[in-house]
């Protein structure tokens, strides 16, 4: 893999993990939002933090999509695991999350699970083939 790959996938995990972090920010200081009182999403919109993580996840997005074209989904997922990580950190530090010694536990246990799934080829090798239907029309004098 190239460098630019491996900035495009933590650009895919920085991102998602901030753009989560704000929205999280967000959407605590809006309150909680009922079936009732629906319409009340619309104002959380006008929240910066909310407005701000939905920027830094449509970038997600973009840089995710970027990944996607060039690698494979069980290999790109995977590598976005670091993610985990970096969401707890940002949590405990600018919400104030209490992040047990367990949840860093299995954050960690995911992370390195996951990091086994993608230790493989960013992309799997395609073999094109002609599909049976069509072998037997050219064998049979047919246009492809």
């Amino acid at each position: 893999m190239t460098p630019r790959k491996y900035l495009v996938l933590a650009c895919v995990t920085l991102l998602g993990a901030c753009g989560d972090v704000s929205l999280s920010r967000g959407m605590k200081s809006v309150g909680g939002i009922t079936w009732q009182h629906w319409t009340h999403i619309f104002a959380a919109l006008a929240n910066p933090w909310v407005a701000g993580g939905i920027v830094l996840l449509l970038g997600f997005m973009a840089t995710y999509l970027t990944a996607l074209s060039w690698a494979d989904l069980t290999y790109v997922l995977p590598a976005t695991a670091f993610g985990y990580i970096v969401i707890a950190g940002l949590s405990k530090v600018f919400l104030h999350e209490d992040v047990t010694l367990k949840r860093w536990l299995g954050i960690m246990l995911i992370t390195v699970g996951v990091g086994f799934v993608a230790t493989g080829p960013a992309l799997t090798e395609k073999h094109h083939r002609l599909a049976e239907p069509e072998e037997k029309s050219l064998a049979a004098g047919g246009r492809p």
